[in-house]
């Protein structure tokens, strides 16, 4: 009997610990107090941006994100009242918008701000014969051929296939039935 109710104390005690010991640390490291600003807001892959903290105790800490080449390190005076800074590259092949997780006393701070990467047709270009002024992209026989989609001999082996597929499977219904 005495070890039931030690046992109810105890899984009491640790419902109201498990309970408080979160709701604690949220408070502590609200995400409400960290606001990150990247500038350009709108950077193409490649471009260096610059990232601007507000919120974060102490002298340093880090801004990371999926659109980053590495992480931006964040320096600055008392983090309390000024803000830290950094900066970082933006890599090259994304595009979207990005969150910004900042991780400074000790502590990750995610979403909590944003990086739009606007993806930059890479494509090469040349000047245009016919006048105009302006330029137009390269084509060539490859890129040609990929817009174009399969030919007359793909169309005649994939028939050929198909056939030699209905033949194969002809044959075996009819082992099956004459094994039966």
């Amino acid at each position: 009997m005495r070890i039931r109710s030690l046992a109810l104390r105890g899984a009491g005690v640790a419902v109201v610990l498990a309970a408080a010991l979160p709701a604690g640390a949220a408070q502590a490291h609200d995400k409400e107090s960290v606001r990150a600003t990247v500038t350009p807001s709108d950077a193409a892959p490649g471009a260096a941006v610059e990232v601007s903290v507000s919120g974060c105790g102490g002298t340093t800490g880090t801004a990371g994100s999926g659109a980053f080449e590495g992480d931006a390190e964040l320096t600055g005076r008392d983090g309390g009242e000024y803000k830290l800074s950094g900066s970082a590259k933006i890599r090259g092949g994304v595009s979207g918008t990005f969150d910004v997780t900042v991780t400074c006393d000790g502590h990750p701070h995610q979403g909590v701000g944003t990086v739009q990467v606007a993806g930059r047709d890479r494509a090469p270009v040349s000047p245009v014969r016919a006048g105009g002024g302006g330029t137009a992209p390269v084509t060539t026989a490859a890129a040609e051929a990929e817009e174009a989609g399969p030919g007359t001999w793909h169309a005649v082996i994939g028939l050929v296939l198909a056939g030699v597929a209905a033949v194969a499977v002809a044959f075996r219904s009819v082992r099956r039935r004459r094994s039966e």
